[in-house]
């Protein structure tokens, strides 16, 4: 391995982050708050430690698989930690574990947060917070790669290293048109709901940093009360459309803004990703109508919101969940564990995973039923062989693993079960709200520093699909 490829992609990430520090304390200059220093001298570090890479170290035209593992992972490492950089700086509620948290969970877009008081943070601040979500919502590798020259190979590795297998079976084009696929798609959703939001008379810095969040599907709020403090039907519906437009496969989005719209219904993964959203926020609004809202008007508004909220991964909230009846919490928490598409921004398990994992199920059936029978699975137009049958079973075993583990920690440090797992599913699926105390008006600050460290590993292996974290520590045995 030669590490001063490392180091050269290392200074790449280190400029893109550092245009956006550079940009929150432009917009800190503008409301005259305390974050413009903390924000400008983490700005110009990271230019100045990402330009010298690129200017003394030569470019590579290819890049070998344990390269771009530990490209990728470096990356997504290297820019935690610089995002908790200005939030030291700052102080107030962060010390080093604290702004370690914040800063992860908003580069794996969990949006799961220790702040006690989101509206005490300065402005600056606030939208470097959300620009984290923005940046690490499409994968700060894909960002990179496209603005990058020709990339030939080098490109081709990053992208299957940074982009799940899942979402790749998807796309038949060439690593540089997928590239700028998803990022047309990806700022154009963001521009989309900007405007949207301004037309439900938003705030313009209100508008950005919640469209930041909600195509990044990440979560974070500029506001204490999240989404409920607008207390806006049209705000909600806004958010709600983008939230499930952000969950679906964004190759599949293209194809629809270039006048091929039948190609999302046709998709078997996008048909059950609408209808199992659909069901289950039908079935929790008939569950809370009359146990927490009167009327069906409110129960279908607010089941809707968060059943779509947690299903996409984003996490917004509009009321608190934790007093509605176990029922509802358990239907929730099996949207934070499967999520939504591949080849979107959202985590979790997978909708493409979960579809799956039940044609491995029929097949088992069928082969018990006709032994000698020859079967080939399939979604949609993508033949499903045994190797992706078991990788993805494996993958499922695994996820789940992670998450018992984990809640097996936080009970064991004293935080109670229904916190342990819920908060462990939310981390994992990137997700962010739980139930307990770690609820969706909630935060999680009460929880024990070990666990915090516990919960920001977890994020980790839910954004880089566990696999790329393994791959990372286990580089030195690879041959």
């Amino acid at each position: 391995m030669r590490p001063h490829i490392i180091f050269r992609y290392a200074g790449l990430i280190l400029i893109f982050n550092g245009v956006f520090l550079l940009i929150s304390s432009l917009i800190s200059a503008m409301y005259s708050d305390s974050a413009f220093m903390p924000l400008l001298y983490t700005g110009i570090m990271a230019m100045l430690f990402g330009a010298f890479p690129l200017v003394f170290v030569p470019s590579a035209t290819d890049v070998s698989n344990k390269e771009g593992f530990t490209i990728v992972v470096s990356s997504w490492l290297l820019s935690c930690l610089l995002g908790l950089v200005p939030y030291i700086l700052w102080g107030g509620e962060f010390t080093f574990t604290n702004a370690w948290f914040e800063s992860v969970s908003g580069f794996t877009t969990t949006g799961s947060s220790i702040l006690t008081n989101i509206e005490a943070l300065p402005s600056g601040l606030l939208f470097w917070r959300a620009s984290t979500h923005w940046i690490g919502g499409i994968g700060i590798i894909i960002f990179a790669l496209s603005v990058l020259p020709s990339i030939g190979r080098t490109g081709m590795v990053l992208y299957r290293t940074e982009i799940s297998p899942l979402a790749t079976e998807n796309f038949n084009f060439r690593t540089r048109k997928t590239l700028k696929i998803l990022v047309t798609v990806y700022v154009g959703l963001t521009l989309a709901e900007t405007i949207g939001l301004l037309l439900c008379r938003m705030s313009l810095f209100d508008a950005v940093t919640q469209s930041f969040a909600t195509i990044a599907t990440g979560g974070f709020s500029p506001k204490n009360a999240n989404i409920a403090f607008y207390a806006s039907v049209p705000v909600e519906m806004v958010i709600m459309t983008f939230m499930i437009l952000s969950g679906l496969h964004f190759g599949l989005l293209f194809s629809a803004v270039n006048g091929k719209i039948s190609e999302i219904w046709r998709s078997p993964v996008t048909r059950y990703y609408i209808l199992a959203m659909a069901a289950g926020l039908v079935v929790t609004a008939v569950d809370i109508h009359g146990v927490r809202y009167d009327s069906w008007p409110d129960s279908f508004r607010y089941a809707a919101f968060q059943v779509v909220s947690l299903g996409t991964s984003t996490g917004f909230a509009t009321t608190d969940s934790t007093l509605w009846p176990p029922f509802s919490q358990l239907l929730l928490i099996f949207f934070t564990l499967q999520c939504a598409c591949a080849g979107s921004t959202s985590g979790g398990i997978k909708t493409d995973r979960v579809v799956l994992f039940w044609k491995g199920l029929l097949k088992r059936i069928t082969k018990t039923r006709h032994p000698h029978a020859v079967i080939l699975p399939k979604i949609g137009e993508l033949a499903v062989d045994s190797e992706m049958l078991e990788v993805g079973l494996l993958y499922i075993t695994l996820y789940m693993g992670i998450v018992f583990m984990s809640s097996l920690i936080l009970t064991a440090l004293g935080v109670d079960i229904l916190t342990a797992f819920s908060g462990s599913a939310a981390a994992m699926g990137n997700v962010g709200p739980g139930f307990g105390m770690v609820g969706s008006l909630g935060n999680y600050n009460l929880i024990p520093e070990v666990g915090k460290w516990v919960l920001t590993l977890t994020m980790l292996l839910g954004r880089l699909e566990i696999f790329a974290l393994i791959m990372f520590f286990t580089a030195r045995s690879w041959k």
